[in-house]
């Protein structure tokens, strides 16, 4: 692929189920539930947890979850998701039973993902670098995820979902340190991973990728906030939200307790990198646009989600700026919340289906 290439040169979490084919579980509090499903609003078609969570196959696989779960005001199975233990036990669960994944875990005071929107992301990025409608699996396909993070969400959920290869990168050392014990526990995984810490932070592909690397597409969720400050007022005003809603379903010494648990693990000395950084969103996605021109020939797609909408006119104003060939936006719906996949190439189509001939 290397001479080919050159050639390039040139030129919403309360979601539940209980599946028909499992009897349910009678020694934890989801068996007073109902299991009726919930569906999710506006998930990918392809996405594992359109139906729901199934809390049933969720405790058989993980039975220390059963201590979190309990009927929400619906009657459904459901966990309080303003307690970290919970979410964290959650995740743990999903990784587990729906894509294999054994020995996930993070250090305390890191970012614990949500499962079905993290996936989201690569299902539409399957769709993007799809060749005639038809989505490509297999390790042809290299993926480069920026601020992978103590999680390493997206090549874990990549990998087993679509069989790519990723090399994931990160300024943290406890991040690329616990990324790679998950890795090590799961051969299927570290098979298709390669872990780089960026020692530079101002620098974000430099330091990256070498001169002879190409990607067909960079992912990155980027800090959102612009200060501490900033990230534990918003991280504290999720949880009292969230606890709130915890109140109306259990009663206020619930709430009480949903926040006081949260409340210590709102130190961000771990996650700097991944909650805040000078300028927020809108700096980290312009130098990220700025610095991707010089990686136009190496990368097929670059992407980044964006949360903030109103960041969005800025970004397009910047890729104008550096002459990017085609800029899309892909609209993502996660329960209540809306967000988008910013996606950019300096590639012309011709060269992109050159790109994508040559991949096979």
């Amino acid at each position: 692929m290397a001479r080919s290439i050159t050639q390039l040169q040139r030129a919403n979490p309360d979601m539940t189920k209980r599946s028909p084919n499992k009897p349910a579980v009678k020694r934890h509090s989801a068996s007073a539930a109902s299991s009726k499903p919930v569906l999710s609003k506006a998930l990918h078609s392809r996405n594992a947890h359109k139906q729901g969570y199934d809390f049933d196959a969720l405790i058989i696989a993980v039975p220390e979850l059963a201590a979190f779960v309990r009927p929400n005001p619906y009657g459904n199975a459901s966990i309080d998701f303003a307690d970290p233990h919970a979410v964290k036990c959650l995740n743990t669960a999903l990784l587990l039973s729906e894509y294999n994944i054994r020995g996930w875990d993070i250090p305390n005071g890191y970012l614990c993902p949500p499962v079905p929107g993290r996936v989201d992301y690569l299902h539409y990025i399957a769709d993007l670098l799809a060749v005639n409608g038809k989505v490509i699996k297999g390790a042809s396909i290299r993926c480069l995820d920026i601020g992978t993070g103590a999680n390493g969400i997206y090549p874990l959920l990549g990998i087993q979902s679509y069989g790519w290869q990723f090399v994931a990168s990160d300024i943290d050392p406890v991040s690329i340190d616990n990324v790679d014990q998950i890795a090590q526990q799961n051969p299927q995984i570290s098979t298709y991973l390669q872990l780089r810490l960026q020692q530079q932070p101002e620098h974000i592909f430099k330091g990256i990728i070498s001169a002879d690397e190409r990607f067909d597409v960079s992912l990155c969720n980027p800090p959102f906030h612009s200060s501490l400050a900033e990230a534990s007022a918003g991280t504290l005003r999720k949880v009292t939200n969230l606890a709130k809603s915890q109140q109306k379903k259990h009663g206020q010494q619930s709430s009480q307790l949903a926040v006081s648990q949260v409340k210590p693990t709102l130190n961000f000395g771990g996650q700097k990198a991944e909650l805040w950084c000078d300028g927020g969103e809108q700096k980290f996605l312009a130098n990220m646009i700025k610095q991707s021109r010089d990686y136009a020939s190496q990368v097929l797609w670059f992407t980044s989600l964006v949360s903030k909408s109103e960041n969005l006119k800025p970004c397009y104003q910047l890729l104008k700026q550096v002459n990017a060939v085609e800029v899309k936006t892909i609209e993502m719906t996660q329960g209540n919340k809306a967000t988008r996949i910013l996606a950019w190439s300096f590639l012309t189509p011709a060269l992109r289906q050159q790109w994508s001939t040559l991949r096979r």
